[in-house]
């Protein structure tokens, strides 16, 4: 790492008050065991290979978290500070995330935010991430998760779909319709439609003329009539308060899915994680909207959302929401 940083085995090796012999020598026997090239050398200059780039950042990595855990044992109140790289759904990171990040500024102001927002799942080791939230059961048994909340779906359609193809009232009525298709970024595959009925999951296969793997674009296919759809009631929250949205089904209740906050297991003593999931978890769990309770009219104070969703519910005269900022 000397070498890359200063750019130049002489620095380095007087950077670490070695001789030049042993630094070259240490990176050509570091190359052979790999059986790879990584600097390319002239007489002026070095530079990284692709291989070599690769070997770097991770191996920059692994010190880093070593640094941060030994920092995190001689200090556990130790104030959380450097670069932080989080994903998220664009949902909640929209919604959520982004309209309170003044707030976990001025708590951590040590901390560099750095937010991912997109539905596919990405890979922590292979991308640099720090921590992720992740609505749904996790798959990968790497991570450490901790629950952070839970989201209840509705089930719901246009007045235009409604008109032209009918209202459903069973589970059984489904088989004439259309839904909106949502597909996992993993397999290609639309994810089937889930009932909770008697305490069991009821899955439903769906028909459908389109698939998206967005919320917001999952949202506006329905608002266009393509079909039924299962979206989150935060998400769904304003449509439905201005009519653009009907919700159907109102007996069946949509299976739940919980919201996790995980991690890396190598990451569980780090302060800046730490701190980052303490204070997501902090407004989840006081907002019915993101613990699953049924019901938008619900109230909820810790939750800012867009204006457009504030306007929708001081139409409607409901109760102020505990989730929303004043």
């Amino acid at each position: 790492m000397g070498v890359v940083e200063a750019n130049s085995f002489t620095r380095a090796a007087d950077n670490l008050d070695i001789p030049r012999a042993t630094v070259t020598t240490t990176i050509r026997n570091l190359e052979h065991s790999l059986k790879v090239r990584l600097l390319n050398r002239t007489t002026r200059s070095v530079s990284l290979t692709h291989d070599g780039a690769a070997y770097y950042e991770r191996c920059a990595r692994i010190v880093a978290d070593l640094e941060e855990t030994e920092a995190a044992f001689r200090d556990v109140a130790k104030r959380p500070q450097g670069r932080l790289r989080v994903d998220v759904p664009s949902t909640i990171g929209k919604l959520i995330l982004i309209p309170r990040l003044s707030e976990f500024h001025d708590r951590y102001p040590d901390v560099e935010l750095i937010i991912g927002m997109g539905d596919r799942q990405v890979d922590l080791v292979r991308e640099a991430v720090d921590c992720v939230i992740r609505v749904g059961e996790l798959q990968d048994s790497s991570l450490v998760a901790r629950r952070i909340g839970n989201t209840k779906a509705v089930n719901c359609a246009s007045p235009e779909y409604l008109e032209r193809y009918g209202i459903p009232t069973s589970i059984e009525d489904l088989q004439y319709h259309h839904a909106v298709g949502y597909f996992s970024s993993r397999t290609g595959h639309n994810f089937d439609w889930e009932f909770s009925v008697d305490g069991e999951s009821v899955p439903v296969k769906m028909r459908s003329n389109v698939s998206v793997n967005d919320g917001e674009a999952y949202i506006a296919c329905g608002l266009q009539g393509f079909g039924l759809v299962q979206p989150p009631r935060l998400l769904a929250l304003p449509h439905l308060q201005s009519g653009s949205l009907v919700e159907v089904l109102p007996h069946l209740s949509p299976t739940s899915m919980p919201i996790s906050a995980a991690y890396m297991q190598n990451r569980h003593l780090s302060p800046k994680v730490r701190a980052f999931v303490d204070w997501v978890t902090e407004f989840f769990q006081v907002c019915p909207l993101l613990s699953g309770v049924k019901g938008y009219d619900a109230s909820c104070k810790s939750l800012p959302v867009q204006n457009t969703v504030r306007a929708e519910i001081e139409q409607a005269n409901l109760a102020e929401c505990a989730c929303l900022s004043e």
